[in-house]
């Protein structure tokens, strides 16, 4: 009977601590793009990512600490200390203000004005305000977001989105962060050794991070991803052939020089997640909808992201004991159909401002423009039948 009551209890912590999680992967990155200035809104929103590789390194050291600690209160304090950041989190939410996309659009015109004036440092924010209070106007028409997700003028950033999300978790990213013990285990590290190796992998995490923060708004989106598509595949395919030709099934493990030059490439993997699939999987599609959408293009982005995030998780240790090796070739061939969709159907969206997304990135794409220009011909169509629809109730009402 406790121990069923044990099992609730983590049951329900586990609820929680999702609906948290998801709350904030919806609000974060939303929050930090509507707040950043043009020119450096990449790396101001990878902030986000970069504490998540923060709270990922501290969570290993914690883990490295408490497993020393007997008599099964290592895993309760491991647990336990997992409320400090939700506290931090909680009582810095209470002290920030709203940025002034959502106090405009909720009617509080000279509050949005006062807080874009302060976060933006001048006074000097006339046509940055009567943008955002245009972008309000229209977003208050669409009475339902969700169902303007599915327009075609929307199309493109929706299938973006849902391409980013899942192509960031076929990288192949949580399964070795989820399972890196595990996974340095089998290569013979053993039970402290591997937790060692996972915290390495952490410090790798954060620093590479580092690395987009700097240089996200000046190379670009494109570019960064490109290079990490080439970065990733090299480093998995390397991994794959080690352990295809040394880790034979009646093996131990590997001998210790392949055994270091896997976790070599290992790092070398993570490092280029850290600074292109990692954050810009969030950045994107956090400045790319139109206002009127961009809360709820933010929901199906972090529910596609959390799904497959469970998908992968659940399905690795299986397609490990089958695969073995190939199950890194595996997520290499899908490093090369993610980079071939970022070469030919993602527009760079470095230094554009989002209330300007749509004339200047999508409009001018060699593909979706497409939908933009027949979209534009069907609101031709509606507000010629609206017209109609006004000019005859008028003559009904003269007659």
């Amino acid at each position: 009977m406790l121990q069923l009551r044990i099992l609730a209890c983590l049951l329900l912590e586990e609820f929680l601590l999702g609906c948290g999680v998801g709350f904030a992967n919806q609000a974060v990155p939303l929050f930090l793009s509507e707040i950043a200035p043009t020119r450096i809104r990449g790396g101001l929103n990878i902030l986000f990512q970069l504490n998540v590789t923060i709270g990922i390194l501290f969570a290993e050291l914690v883990n490295y600490g408490t497993n020393k600690i007997k008599g099964g209160w290592g895993w309760r304090l491991s647990l336990g200390l997992a409320g400090i950041p939700a506290l931090l989190l909680f009582f810095g939410a209470m002290i920030v203000v709203d940025t002034p996309n959502s106090l405009i659009e909720r009617g509080h015109l000279d509050e949005g004005k006062a807080v874009l004036r302060k976060i933006r440092g001048t006074d000097n924010i006339e046509p940055e305000f009567l943008e955002l209070v245009e972008a309000s106007r229209i977003a208050k028409e669409v009475k339902h977001p969700f169902r303007n997700l599915l327009m075609r003028r929307n199309r493109p950033q929706l299938v973006i989105s849902i391409a980013l999300q899942i192509f960031q978790q076929l990288t192949g990213i949580n399964a070795i962060m989820f399972y890196a013990p595990v996974l340095f285990n089998t290569l013979g590290f053993g039970g402290n050794a591997s937790l060692y190796s996972a915290v390495v992998i952490g410090a790798v995490n954060v620093f590479s991070t580092l690395v987009s923060i700097y240089s996200v708004d000046k190379v670009g989106r494109r570019m960064l991803l490109l290079e990490a598509g080439i970065q990733m595949f090299f480093s998995q395919v390397v991994i794959a052939i080690i352990l295809g030709i040394k880790l034979k099934d009646h093996s131990a493990s590997l001998a210790h020089g392949y055994g270091i030059l896997v976790v070599v490439m290992i790092c070398t993997f993570v490092s280029a997640f850290a600074w292109s699939w990692g954050p810009l999987g969030w950045l994107i599609p956090s400045e790319t909808f139109p206002l009127e959408t961009r809360s709820a293009g933010q929901s199906v982005t972090v529910c596609v992201n959390l799904l497959f995030t469970f998908v992968i998780a659940q399905a690795f240790l299986s397609m490990l004991c089958h695969m073995k090796y190939g199950i890194f070739l595996f997520f290499s061939g899908w490093v090369v159909i993610m980079s071939f969709f970022v070469l030919f159907l993602l527009p760079e969206t470095k230094n554009v401002p989002i209330e300007e997304m749509t004339e200047r990135v999508w409009k001018r794409h060699w593909f979706w423009k497409r939908y933009m220009d027949e979209d534009e011909f069907v609101e031709a169509g509606v507000e010629l039948e609206k017209k109609e629809q006004i000019n005859g109730s008028e003559a009904a009402s003269k007659l």
